[in-house]
C-alpha cells in the first residue's frame, strides 16, 4: 500500500468521523420522534408512531411560543434591517476618519451580553413609557424583545450590506445625479436594486438570530412566551419525544429552505449564461443565433 492510498484512507476516515460527529446526533433524535416510549428513546425501537407530532400540535404553550416567535422575527426584520441599511450608508458616507469611530458604536451592541441588553431593555422602556403615558402600547412582552433583539442584529445586518456596498460603483449615482435624478430616485432606483441580495440576506439573518435568541429574550418577554422560552421550560420539567419531532420538523424546513434556494441559484445561474452567451454572439454579428 502506498503512502498516497494511506493518506487517501486516512482523509476518508477523517471525514467521515466529522459527519457522524455532526450529523450522529440528529439523526438519533430524528428517530426518537418515531418511536413509541415516552421518554426520547432511538433503541430499541418499540414501534413507529406519529402521535408525537399530533402532540405537538396539540401543545398549547408550544404553538403559542412559536406564533409569538414569528411575530417577533417579523418585528425584528422590520427594524433591524431598514437601522442597518441607514447605518451602512452613513459609514460609506462619512469621512474616512470617524468610520472607525462610528464602526465601534454601531458593532458594540454585538459585543454586549444579552442578559445585560435585555434588562436594559426592559428598565428604559418601562420609565419611557411611563413619562409619555404609553405603557399599553411599549411596555409589553413582544415589542420589548423587537427592540431588545434588534439593538445588537441590527448590527449583523450592517455588516451584511456594508459587504455588497463596497463593491457598489459610486459612478452610477453620479451619472444619474447629472442627468437629473434626483437623490431619492437615485436611493430607489440605483442603490436599492443593487443591495437587493444583501437586503435579502440581513433578513434571514435576522430572523434566525431573533428566532434562536434566548438570553435577550427571557428577561426581554415579561409575561409572554417564545418557543424558545417554552423548550427551555420543558426541558427543565423533562423532555418528551414531541421535542424531537419539533426538531425533526425544523429539520426537515431547512433542508427544503436549502434545496429551494439551490434550485433557484442554478437557474438563476443557467439563465445568466445563456444572456452572455446571446450577448458574445450578439457582438460577433450572429444575430441569428443571438435571436434563437
Amino acid at each position: 500500500m502506498s503512502s498516497q492510498t494511506i493518506i487517501k484512507v486516512m482523509i476518508g476516515f477523517y471525514v467521515a468521523l466529522f459527519f457522524a460527529y455532526l450529523f450522529g446526533p440528529l439523526a438519533v433524535m430524528s428517530v426518537t420522534a418515531f418511536n413509541t416510549p415516552s421518554y426520547p428513546s432511538a433503541y430499541p425501537l418499540e414501534g413507529f408512531t406519529l402521535d408525537w407530532f399530533v402532540k405537538l400540535w396539540n401543545h398549547r404553550a408550544m404553538m403559542e411560543g412559536l406564533r409569538n416567535s414569528i411575530i417577533i422575527g417579523i418585528g425584528v426584520i422590520c427594524v433591524s434591517v431598514p437601522v442597518g441599511l441607514a447605518a451602512a450608508v452613513v459609514m460609506n458616507q462619512i469621512y474616512h476618519r470617524a468610520r472607525s469611530l462610528y464602526y465601534l458604536v454601531t458593532v458594540s451592541p454585538v459585543l454586549t451580553p444579552g442578559v445585560i441588553i435585555g434588562i436594559s431593555t426592559v428598565i428604559f422602556w418601562r420609565d419611557f413609557s411611563e413619562m409619555t403615558g404609553t405603557r399599553g402600547f411599549f411596555y409589553k412582552g413582544i415589542m420589548l424583545s423587537i427592540f431588545g433583539q434588534s439593538s445588537f442584529i441590527a448590527a449583523y445586518c450592517l455588516l451584511i450590506i456594508m459587504a455588497r456596498l463596497q463593491r457598489f460603483d459610486r459612478a452610477q449615482e453620479e451619472a444619474a445625479l447629472d442627468l437629473g435624478a434626483s437623490y431619492p430616485q437615485v436611493f430607489w432606483h440605483i442603490l436599492l436594486p443593487f443591495l437587493r441580495p444583501a437586503l435579502v440576506s440581513a433578513s434571514v439573518i435576522a430572523f434566525l438570530s431573533s428566532f434562536e435568541n434566548y438570553n435577550t429574550t427571557t428577561f426581554a418577554i415579561l409575561a409572554d412566551k417564545t418557543l424558545v422560552t417554552v423548550l427551555a421550560g420543558e426541558v427543565r420539567q423533562g423532555t418528551t419525544p414531541a421535542l424531537s419531532a419539533l426538531a425533526v420538523i425544523i429539520i426537515a424546513l431547512s433542508l427544503l429552505g436549502a434545496i429551494a434556494y439551490e434550485v433557484v441559484k442554478r437557474r438563476e445561474e443557467r439563465r445568466s449564461a445563456r444572456i452572455a452567451e446571446r450577448a458574445k454572439l450578439a457582438e460577433r454579428g450572429d444575430l441569428a443565433a443571438a435571436v434563437a
